[in-house]
């Protein structure tokens, strides 16, 4: 590839901090600065938002003794901070002040609060629960969600007709980390090629084309040792083939994870054929 026509650097799911997320490390001013350091062109920040209630905290967070609403004002806080921020450093990268949503009982009312509250550049559509299940903290608590659906096939099911269910509610113009469910299944690839599991996928990949939003290439599954991706090389394919924007996500968590494999996803994507003039996530002067 000619240098003039390499892709860009962007991130269009990134930006968690230490400073507002208990799973994350550093400041956000210090993961913005890493991204500065890297050359990045755009950034989407995308801290998650704040738990409904003290039901749904997961349990490091307990153990740090949040609550939910230590956790909203903490929330106020990085977008105070993340405004700031965008400000600040517009002369040298366009950042988008976004949140990564939630998926459980009560959390598409909630989320549509918080969007008129805060009025986001974007968000980030994503799924980290079925059945009110944490499914990705921890194998236990996969484990537990697929006792809960009643088995592996059924877990799958449940979390794409949930995803279909938020973005057909939510539109976000984000949809993140789409094939998360596999996230502890070593046998992953057998479970997407199910017929009623395939099927979901493709109905879900075509409402993303019908509405016109961007799927998130997310590598952070890649520096926790899996082998693709979210979503796998067979689904961004199909996304290729259906004309969806796609653009990479390193999902990082702290100063020292931007930008950590993010070659890898631009070289999967211009393998695949998909269009590397990168749609940013939001059509603002940020």
């Amino acid at each position: 590839m000619n240098p003039a026509d390499t892709p860009a650097l962007v991130s269009i799911h990134g930006g968690h901090s230490g400073q507002f997320c208990n799973h994350a490390s550093d400041l956000l001013d210090e993961v913005i600065q890493a991204y500065i350091d890297q050359r990045y062109t755009w950034v989407g920040i995308t801290e998650h938002i704040p738990p409904l209630s003290d039901r749904f905290l997961y349990p490091e967070e307990i153990r740090q003794g949040m609550d939910a609403g230590k956790m909203y004002r903490r929330f106020e806080q990085y977008v105070s901070a993340c405004r700031r921020l965008q400000d600040r450093y517009r002369s040298q990268i366009q950042l988008f002040v976004g949140c990564e949503l939630e998926s459980y009982e009560g959390a598409i009312g909630f989320a549509r609060q918080l969007m008129d509250t805060f009025s986001f550049d974007y968000v980030v559509g994503s799924l980290h629960h079925v059945d009110n299940i944490g499914f990705d903290y921890s194998p236990e608590l996969y484990h537990a969600a697929v006792r809960a659906a009643g088995g592996l096939e059924e877990l799958y099911c449940s979390y794409f007709d949930a995803q279909f269910e938020m973005i057909t509610a939510i539109e976000p113009q984000v949809v993140g980390h789409f094939d998360l469910i596999r996230i502890f299944d070593d046998g992953y690839k057998r479970r997407l090629a199910l017929p009623a599991v395939a099927q979901r996928i493709g109905r879900n990949l075509g409402l993303i084309r019908d509405l016109d939003l961007t799927l998130d290439c997310n590598v952070r599954a890649l520096s926790k040792g899996a082998a693709e991706p979210y979503p796998t090389r067979a689904i961004l394919q199909q996304a290729v083939d259906l004309g969806i924007s796609i653009v990479p996500g390193d999902d990082s968590h702290g100063a020292d994870t931007v930008g950590v494999n993010i070659d890898e996803a631009i070289r999967i994507l211009v393998e695949l054929g998909a269009d590397t003039n990168w749609r940013k996530p939001a059509a603002v002067d940020a």
